[in-house]
């Protein structure tokens, strides 16, 4: 089946779909868990907001009950929890080890583990005005709206290419670090800051915001694949056909199709660099402290916004540097906090060292720091999903090692940075001129 008139345009290698041709559904609606003081947290709509999930969860289910609800199926982490009626439209990513999602949630989850939408990135759409607005066509009610599953289901995304999802949501969140400096220095600015982001996200799913690469793999073949490793769930029977699905096609060339470009590679981020820990000299060895090699702590990077760093607030000997844990890394180092908070991010200007609030990255080929140091900015939230601890979130260095990079050449990787810099020249301008 092929829609009449499609909303917008695409740039090549897009395609249009269903809500439902590229995530599948678990929907718990109808069914009424037994609820306890304590157990396996059941996440309800009040606690999926704009974007986030409020922790304050005060509803919990057996272990008995959360085995039985495995028969619609099971929410992970990662998947798109989006609530269906008070309120309507709200969306989050579940970033909880074990949960079940409550009644007036629909769980977005992706068909297989080796054909995987960017779910960050197409959380932002189901946010973004071009989808609110197909909401509100479909709602039903007066006073508390709502919408039925399977009019959910055939709402369109725009759905780019796999490499270029990454690509789109590095620019997403850094263009939104930009507009929530203003929002917190501004509270009158709210309105405008929320109008900026919203013309963001328009951008991005038309394709706007960055450059298409022809050697890209065009989307529709990614759909392929998403409805063969589907049907493949079929016919196991592990999820039922939808009887409403329907496949859309490019009018101007349905047979069009390209594999993912041959030059790019996919590994962790542990294959092309090094990972380090760092360390703190004793406080009580007058010896260790105030020397001439600079020494940074998370404390450091609270509030800085410049991409590299020369120096902290102290600098060790190089007795406290022998006689400690840290390490003393080159010039092009990427440092990376990994608690207190997990996601500072910059490139070492110099030679540094670290206190053990850091697992760095000493890339074996300098010339890919750029690119990996845009590359973690737009992986923050996925690797603090990856963080472990009961008092504090730290994520190991074995984890942080472990983080999936896909990557390009050489010279694309220049391009790329150019194009993420340049575009964050604009929007700095803009918020300038908002303030």
């Amino acid at each position: 089946m092929h829609y009449g008139q499609l909303p917008f345009s695409l740039p090549a290698g897009w395609a249009w779909s269903r809500l439902h041709d590229i995530y599948n559904f678990i929907d718990y609606r109808g069914v009424t868990p037994q609820k306890i003081e304590s157990g396996i947290p059941l996440v309800t709509a009040k606690n999926v907001k704009h974007g986030f999930i409020d922790y304050s969860i005060s509803e919990y289910i057996s272990r008995d009950s959360y085995e039985e609800r495995k028969g619609r199926g099971i929410s992970q982490k990662g998947d798109i929890l989006f609530t269906t009626e008070a309120p309507l439209g709200n969306v989050a990513l579940a970033d909880l080890d074990e949960y079940s999602a409550g009644q007036r949630l629909i769980t977005f989850q992706n068909y297989s583990e080796t054909v995987r939408m960017n779910n960050r990135l197409f959380m932002y759409f189901l946010l973004s005005d071009f989808f609110k607005e197909q909401l509100k066509e479909k709602q039903t009610g007066t006073t508390v709206f709502g919408i039925k599953a399977e009019k959910l289901k055939q709402l369109l995304l725009p759905v780019p290419p796999l490499i270029e999802q990454s690509r789109i949501t590095c620019i997403v969140e850094s263009a939104f670090a930009v507009t929530g400096e203003i929002e917190r220095g501004k509270t009158d600015l709210h309105a405008t800051v929320a109008a900026v982001k919203s013309k963001i996200l328009s951008l991005a799913i038309r394709g706007k915001l960055v450059p298409q690469d022809p050697n890209d793999e065009p989307a529709s073949v990614l759909l392929e694949r998403i409805r063969a490793e589907r049907e493949e769930l079929v016919q196991a029977g592990k999820i039922k056909r939808d009887k409403g699905e329907s496949i859309i096609s490019r009018s101007d060339d349905s047979s069009y199709y390209a594999r993912l470009p041959e030059s790019w590679e996919v590994c962790r981020l542990g294959d092309i660099g090094e990972i380090i820990g760092g360390g703190t000299p004793s406080t009580s060895e007058p010896s260790y402290w105030d020397g001439e090699i600079p020494w940074i702590t998370p404390a450091d990077l609270s509030g800085y916004t410049e991409k590299f760093i020369t120096n902290g607030r102290r600098n060790i000997t190089s007795k406290g540097l022998s006689e400690s844990s840290a390490r003393l890394m080159p010039t092009g180092s990427i440092l990376f906090s990994s608690r207190a908070p997990i996601g500072y991010c910059v490139i070492s200007a110099n030679e540094v060292c670290t206190n053990q609030g850091f697992k760095s990255l000493v890339p074996f080929v300098f010339e890919t720091t750029g690119y990996v140091y845009y590359f973690l900015m737009a992986q923050v939230n996925e690797i603090r999903s990856r963080a472990s601890g009961t008092t504090f979130k730290e994520i190991s260095g074995t984890e942080f090692g472990n983080t999936i990079i896909t990557i390009s050449p050489l010279a694309e990787q220049q391009r790329i940075v150019a194009a993420i810099e340049s575009t964050f020249e604009q929007l700095e301008n803009i918020a300038a001129m908002l303030v």
